[in-house]
């Protein structure tokens, strides 16, 4: 019988102890060289590289069937004879001249503006910053804002219907039809907006029977681009548009001629910022040769109402309503 004494004890403690104190050396020496490996082909061919393939034969042997051999050297990607019949580059002189988009003009004080001389005729703007003072258009502001029937409006393009971006209300003895829908007559007119259409006409010596009324409720509210060229507008329109509330971008783009085909890329544009108490006419042909619009911006807008007074006559016979004046004198 085998005697267990304290010396043999500590004996066999003290190899159980260095074997595995060894073992664990062995496993972090491991693990410190495959971390090393990583890190200096990280350093070298960068992140992104990629483990290099396996290869199935033996280093330095060479397959013995052609066939292998060859679809291996058509597989790798240092062929160098494929480098070798790289084709050269050959110029060939553009098709379409090369042309420069024009800069965008802006018109932010007060004046006569002609924007486009055309066979149509001269297409004039006129800018009037401050037609009404700070109380008096802050005053109409808030009346207007609280008394007028505001209501979204339903427009019809190709069949489906959508509500515009924005509320309005309309005024005058004909209704007004427009992207394939139409505001009933409105004579109950406010009496402020009487008052005000009175003003417009003197400083534009215009007479104006009708007006449509635009909330730009924020930021997001818009109008896209369009031309106010119905027929029940009448040839070369003047419309007249007073601006009350936070200031808007309005944008102007000139119509391309028919060989851009509808191309909008080069043509001329115009942007004029309408502050509160603003006026801008529009006048002779700029709905026949210019577009319009108030785009939605990126940063917050306060509300603004936006009043275009106009001259509406009852709609031409055999055509139906809202039907741009371009399509009938191409009828007649």
């Amino acid at each position: 019988m085998h005697l267990v004494t304290l010396d043999y004890l500590k004996r066999r403690f003290r190899r159980r102890r260095g074997r595995n104190y060894s073992l664990r050396i062995l496993f972090r020496q491991f693990s410190f060289d495959v971390m090393s490996d990583k890190r200096q082909r990280a350093r070298v061919q960068g992140s992104w590289a990629k483990p290099l393939p396996k290869h199935t034969a033996p280093t330095g042997t060479v397959p013995n069937n052609p066939q292998t051999r060859n679809a291996n050297q058509t597989s790798t990607s240092w062929d160098l004879g494929q480098q070798k019949t790289s084709k050269t580059f050959e110029f060939h002189q553009p098709t379409k001249p090369s042309r420069d988009v024009p800069p965008e003009r802006v018109i932010e004080h007060a004046g006569d503006y002609e924007i486009s001389h055309v066979p149509s005729g001269v297409s004039r703007l006129r800018l009037l910053p401050g037609f009404l003072a700070q109380e008096e258009a802050d005053w109409m502001f808030s009346k207007l804002l609280e008394e007028l029937p505001w209501s979204k409006k339903t427009n019809y393009r190709q069949g489906e219907a959508y509500g515009e971006p924005r509320l309005t209300c309309w005024y005058g003895e004909l209704p007004y039809t427009y992207a394939n829908s139409t505001m009933d007559a409105n004579t109950q007119w406010h009496p402020l907006l009487l008052t005000l259409r009175e003003a417009v006409e003197q400083a534009s010596s215009s007479r104006f029977n009708s007006l449509l009324c635009n909330l730009y409720r924020d930021c997001h509210d818009s109008i896209g681009w369009h031309s106010d060229d119905e027929a029940s507008l009448g040839a070369k329109p003047t419309i007249a548009s007073l601006s009350l509330g936070d200031t808007r971008v309005f944008s102007l783009r000139k119509q391309p001629p028919p060989e851009e085909n509808g191309d909008f890329t080069y043509v001329e544009r115009i942007r004029v910022p309408l502050s509160h108490g603003t006026l801008l006419l529009m006048e002779g042909a700029t709905q026949d040769d210019w577009q319009h619009q108030v785009a939605k911006e990126y940063h917050d807008r306060g509300p603004r109402i936006n009043l275009t007074f106009r001259t509406i006559h009852p709609e031409l016979e055999g055509h139906r309503p809202g039907t741009k004046l371009r399509f009938t004198a191409k009828q007649q």
